[in-house]
């Protein structure tokens, strides 16, 4: 008798600060956010799913590109994010990467719309988990250190 494994789906979101050709932060604290065009609907980091025999590095760069049209330097990792509940639609695990771009961003692949947000501005909307990895970065900006969940 055989058993049946499920096991989560792995998957890369990447926080974009962008910044001018001189290497300044074009808006402080400023990160870029896709509106999702697929549901679930909402305002959301850009990522997606890791292919396989790709590592979450590339992952990470690639979605970047298809989503915004930026070209990412990956700076370091966040955090990886496992709640089973996520995403409504499976179990997925995260791992979040901060990353800096130059240039202006474009909503491409599954993206309707691009936008610069602080964290004063906001979306209301924020598809899956991503409210809540946004405080996690937004502090760890400010603090440093961060002791995650």
């Amino acid at each position: 008798m055989s058993k049946e494994y499920r096991n989560p789906l792995p998957t890369v979101d990447i926080i974009i600060e962008l910044s001018d050709d001189t290497g300044g932060i074009v808006l402080p604290d400023g990160i870029v956010l896709i509106e999702r065009k697929n549901p679930p609907y909402g305002w959301a980091l850009p990522g997606g799913f890791v292919d396989y025999g790709e590592s979450l590095e590339a992952a990470a760069v690639r979605e970047a590109k298809e989503e915004t049209s930026l070209d990412v330097d990956l700076k370091c990792q966040l955090h990886a994010y496992s709640a089973p509940n996520r995403d409504p639609r499976f179990h997925t695990v995260t791992v979040v990467f901060v990353a800096t771009a130059t240039g202006t961003p474009v909503a491409c692949d599954d993206a309707a719309n691009v936008g610069i947000f602080t964290e004063d501005n906001l979306p209301k909307k924020i598809a899956f988990d991503h409210a809540d990895i946004l405080r996690d970065y937004f502090r760890w900006k400010r603090e440093g250190w961060v002791v995650f969940g």
